[in-house]
C-alpha cells in the first residue's frame, strides 16, 4: 500500500480514499471540501497501518474499483475508524465471472500488459482517449496478481454503493449481482465516475 496526503491542513474531517489500479489520485483532484484527504493505492501488499487519525472528529472512506475489495481485506485486520463508507464501481469479489471482472478479461489485461494496452485500459476507464501515461509493467502486473490471489473480501458494511451505467471494467450487470439485496445508486458514468461529483459530500449525501 502506498499512502499519500493530498490535503493535510489539520481540518476536523478527513476523507480516506482507497483508489483504483494504475490510475492515481488525479481522478479525485477536483473534488472540493474542507476535509483533509489521504489517498491510498498500490495493493501489492496490505501491510500498512493508517496514520494516527485520533485528532479527526469525522473520518469518511471512499473506496473505488479495486480499492473496494482491497479496503475490505485491509479492514478485516484493523480497527474501523470510519463514520461512513462509500463504495464506487467495485466488488468485494473483484475477479469473478458473475460479480466482478470476468476472469478471461482479467487474464487478458494481465498477460498483455504493455504501454500500449495500458493506454487502451485508460480509454475504457474514462470513456474517452487519455493523454499518454507511463506504467511500470512489472509492478502493476504484480498488483493484479496480488488482488486476484486475495480473492473475495468480507463485507465491511458500506453506507452508499454507486454503480456506473457505462462501466467497461466492472460490468454493470455484475455489479448489480455483486451487491444484490443492498441499495445501490446507478450513475450515468464510465468506470471513473468522479466527474459527476463536485465535492466530497456529493458522494454520500
Amino acid at each position: 500500500m502506498q499512502l499519500q496526503w493530498l490535503k493535510h491542513t489539520g481540518a476536523p474531517s478527513l476523507v480516506v480514499v482507497f483508489g483504483g489500479w494504475a490510475v492515481g489520485h488525479a481522478v479525485v483532484s477536483h473534488l472540493s471540501g474542507p476535509q483533509d484527504v489521504l489517498f491510498i493505492d498500490d495493493y501489492r501488499t496490505l501491510d500498512n497501518a493508517l496514520p494516527d487519525l485520533s485528532a479527526y472528529v469525522d473520518v469518511s472512506l471512499v473506496a473505488w474499483s479495486f480499492g473496494v475489495a482491497s479496503y475490505a481485506h485491509w479492514q478485516a485486520d484493523h480497527a474501523d475508524p470510519f463514520v461512513r463508507k462509500i463504495a464506487l464501481c467495485g466488488s468485494l469479489d473483484p475477479v469473478n465471472r458473475s460479480t466482478g471482472i470476468p476472469p478471461v478479461a482479467f487474464a487478458k489485461t494481465r498477460e498483455g500488459l504493455s504501454a500500449a494496452s495500458y493506454q487502451m485500459f485508460l480509454t475504457r476507464c474514462f470513456g474517452a482517449r487519455q493523454p499518454e501515461a507511463a506504467i511500470d509493467v512489472a509492478q502493476r502486473r504484480a498488483e493484479l496478481d496480488a488482488v486476484a490471489d486475495r480473492g473475495a473480501a468480507p463485507d465491511p458494511g458500506f453506507d452508499r454503493i454507486w454503480i456506473a451505467q457505462r462501466d467497461k471494467i466492472f460490468p454493470v450487470a455484475n455489479m448489480q449481482r455483486a451487491w444484490g439485496g443492498q441499495a445501490c445508486t446507478v450513475l450515468d458514468a464510465p468506470h471513473v465516475p468522479f466527474a459527476g461529483f463536485d465535492c466530497w459530500e456529493d458522494l454520500w449525501r
